[in-house]
């Protein structure tokens, strides 16, 4: 069977209220706009997009299977993925009460961070499966195959690309700037909280 404009909006509507959703890559995406300015944000999300991306290609051509049959790839990047949250958290909870920088964050720095972070969370994989098998028919080919990963990886950088602009307008930065010391330690916590549950859950 064939891929239908019907399984691509259905998808997307899947996807976008997924990327809404209140968790690590969106804590840390509106995080990085609001302090370091619209282009980390949008930078930061063309990471997050990319490796979002490439977890439903991963689910699309059957990774799944792979963490069945060695379940310790799963643990390993899960546990990497939940450090990397935490060392997060604890620089972001260490530096709360410090001033913005004027130095932007670097181009390079901003995309890895996101890459590193949506990458160290093989959930979305599931998650990506999960939605897969309900959605699309199976027996997909190569060129639907590209369809699918092309417009996640658009979504995704749609989305951020208007939220950036959105989350660094003066009005939004000069709130963050007052309240910066309790959104830091908020988004510090949450950001551990999700890094600790990753750990200690089976």
């Amino acid at each position: 069977m064939s891929l239908t404009l019907a399984d691509l909006i259905a998808f997307n509507a899947v996807l976008m209220a997924a990327i809404a959703a209140p968790g690590a890559a969106l804590l840390y995406f509106i995080k990085t706009t609001v302090s370091s300015g619209r282009v980390a944000g949008m930078l930061t999300g063309v990471g997050l997009g990319i490796a979002a991306a490439l977890w439903t290609l991963a689910a699309l051509l059957g990774l799944e299977a792979v963490f069945t049959v060695f379940p310790w790839t799963y643990t390993a990047l899960k546990i990497g993925g939940a450090l990397y949250l935490i060392w997060i958290a604890i620089q972001t909870w260490r530096h709360a009460h410090n001033p913005l920088g004027e130095a932007p964050m670097p181009h390079g720095r901003a995309i890895v961070s996101g890459l590193l972070l949506n990458f160290g969370n093989p959930k979305s994989m599931l998650f990506a499966a999960a939605v897969i098998v309900v959605v699309f028919p199976q027996g997909l080919g190569a060129v639907d195959i590209a369809i699918i990963v092309a417009n996640h990886l658009v979504l995704e950088l749609t989305f951020y690309a208007v939220f950036a602009v959105l989350l660094s307008s003066p009005p939004a930065r000069r709130a963050y700037i007052g309240l910066k010391p309790v959104l830091d330690r908020i988004a510090a916590t949450l950001l551990g909280a999700l890094g600790l549950r990753l750990i200690l859950e089976k």
